[in-house]
Formats: C-alpha cells, structure tokens, sequence
C-alpha cells in the first residue's frame, strides 16, 4: 500500500458506538452524523468539544492482530473505522467527506491515554494514541458500512 493515501478505494468498515467515552463500541453498521455534535446515541458527541468523532484505519487494528491480539473494530473506541487511507498522515484541518453529504474536519492526530486506558488494559496495548485521529462534523448526514470517504 505504501506511504501515500488513495482516496479512491477508501470506504467505511465500521459504524461503532457506545453509551460512554473511552469503552469497546459495537459496530452498528450505520449512524446519523449531527452538524458541530457527531454520531447520534454515542458518548464523545458534544457541541463543546472538537474530539466529536473518531476514526481508525483497519490497517492499524490488522498490525494489532498480526501481534496475536483479538481485536476488531470498534474495540479501541473509535467511532469510524476506516479502509484505504493512512488516517494518521493526515494534517489537522484536513477535510475529509463521508457517504453522500457528510464532511468532516481532522481536528487532532492521536491522543494522549490514560495511563493506561481501559483499552489498553482490557487489550494489552492502545493503537489510538499513534494511530487514530478525531474530527469535528461539518456537514451530517447518514452514513454507512461500504460508504466511500476521500480526504480533501
């Protein structure tokens, strides 16, 4: 795949919530993403934050697995976990569209964890810090597993 990102391939794997911040989510293959809030019925979504949406690549959660750790999506929290695209090597402020209308603005790379966090206890060992990025809605919409994303 290389260091470049091919927006052309890029689709949405998983769909994931949860009630709380900082917990496993279930992939529930499709969502409503609120304008300056996130995903409807998940715990990062807040008008205050700019951490309303988080995203990961399959291709992190696969060096995860490639360790021998049983993991799949939404297990270190995120929100969108994504196909096709080098998340992390996008610079904040980035653009990115989902589905047909949604568009998302990268507003962090990585985040600092609890030491160490619920994931990392449960799991062994937490990709978002290095790997995961957060975004703020721009534009909502519906989205859903197989939608194309691209990041602008």
């Amino acid at each position: 795949m290389g260091n470049e990102n091919n927006n052309s391939k890029a689709k949405i794997v998983a769909v994931s919530t949860s009630p709380l911040t900082g917990t496993k989510k279930k992939n529930v293959y499709q969502g409503i993403l609120m304008e300056n809030y996130g995903l409807l019925g998940d715990g990062h979504a807040d008008k205050q934050t700019n951490r309303q949406l988080s995203l990961l690549a399959i291709e992190s959660i696969q060096k995860m697995r490639d360790l021998g750790l049983d993991v799949n999506p939404g297990d270190f929290a995120e929100n969108i976990t994504t196909e096709g695209i080098i998340l992390k090597d996008l610079p904040v402020g980035t653009k990115i569209t989902l589905g047909i209308s949604s568009l998302l603005e990268v507003t962090q790379i990585g985040k600092e964890c609890h030491s160490p966090c619920e994931i990392g206890r449960t799991i062994g060992n937490c990709i978002m810090p290095t790997d995961g990025i957060f975004c703020k809605v721009l534009v909502g919409g519906k989205i859903r597993v197989g939608d194309k994303l691209e990041a602008n």
